[in-house]
């Protein structure tokens, strides 16, 4: 069988075929196929080496749509370049190599929005982020896409850097925005919580939250890392996560509460968006800790691909040779 040649799909290209309104619908049904059982996760994955860096690999099945693939990276104090690679689920072909930094951002905002539209109360207007790195800011456009936003409180460790993205979020998402000195002055009277930092000790606890708040726990994917104090989960009437099985394996948050517990109290976020069920009038704290998952990064892969074939952008390159190599054995030094 004849294949066409895959396509490199840059990450120009990427930015300007999938908004970030887009990926949360196409996230949204990508938790629908998870559901039904028509989209499954390889568990993510992690190595650690000097200095905190870390060596990641993910991928998903979607063969109803008759994909699979995987994502790796190397995260690193210098930065990251990590790469989405489809296959055709039939034969294995190669499909497509896409660069997937700007898809990384549109996964994760993305995802923070799916659990904010179905978790957060409807007429959530005030935003607090605690982070200000790489992802923040598809973060606060994410919420920004499901919520009217009236008001962004932003907190970082360092002033100048708070003060800079609260800039950002006015000029960039015309979003009123200001600084915070605090976690808890960030917080304060918050509807939704969004959590997106590098921290290695609990920084936020549950006397700080409003009543009905939203939480988006996002920065600490990886054991040796931690956002949110226990206290918080006595309070939680839901607590949600794009993977569950990641959870259990990476969340030292999860892994700490649940160790003697029943993890079958964190729902996934796929059940939640397939029951179409909103939370509660009366629920007080909901939690959605968001893991990183391949099913997420393969769709938005998928609908990448797709539109790159009907806008005509990428880069053909030569397949790779499929045929079984003979090898020559020889035992001789």
């Amino acid at each position: 069988m004849s294949h066409p040649q895959p396509l490199w799909i840059g990450e120009a290209d990427v930015a300007s075929l999938l908004t970030l309104a887009d990926a949360i619908d196409v996230l949204e049904r990508a938790l629908m196929l998870e559901a039904r059982g028509d989209a499954e996760n390889m568990l993510k994955t992690h190595v650690s080496w000097a200095d905190g860096n870390t060596l990641h690999a993910i991928g998903a099945t979607l063969a109803g749509n008759g994909f699979v693939g995987t994502k790796t990276w190397a995260h690193t104090r210098d930065g990251a370049t990590p790469l989405l690679v489809l296959f055709d689920a039939r034969d294995g072909s190669l499909t497509a190599i896409i660069e997937a930094f700007a898809l990384g951002q549109l996964r994760t905002g993305g995802i923070s929005g799916v659990a904010t539209r179905w978790l957060a109360r409807p007429n959530a207007t005030n935003l607090a982020i605690i982070g200000s790195g790489k992802q923040a800011l598809a973060q606060v456009a994410a919420v920004a896409a499901v919520r009217s936003l009236e008001r962004v409180r932003v907190f970082s460790s360092t002033a100048m850097h708070r003060a800079q993205f609260a800039e950002r979020v006015q000029s960039e998402l015309g979003l009123p925005a200001v600084a915070a000195k605090s976690v808890a002055e960030a917080v304060n009277d918050a509807d939704v919580v969004t959590l997106v930092t590098r921290a290695r000790e609990p920084f936020l606890s549950a006397a700080m939250l409003a009543v009905g708040s939203h939480i988006n726990a996002v920065g600490a994917i990886t054991p040796d890392r931690v956002e949110f104090a226990q206290d918080v989960f006595t309070r939680c009437a839901v607590v949600s996560a794009d993977s569950v099985a990641s959870a259990q394996k990476l969340s030292r948050e999860l892994i700490d509460h649940f160790a003697n517990g029943d993890w079958r109290q964190v729902r996934p976020l796929s059940a939640i968006v397939a029951s179409r069920q909103a939370r509660s009038s009366d629920a007080d704290l909901t939690l959605f800790k968001a893991m990183g998952m391949g099913i997420s990064d393969v769709a938005l892969g998928v609908e990448i691909y797709q539109r790159a074939l009907r806008a005509e952008v990428g880069r053909r390159f030569a397949h790779p040779e499929r045929a079984t190599p003979q090898l020559r054995v020889d035992i001789r030094r």
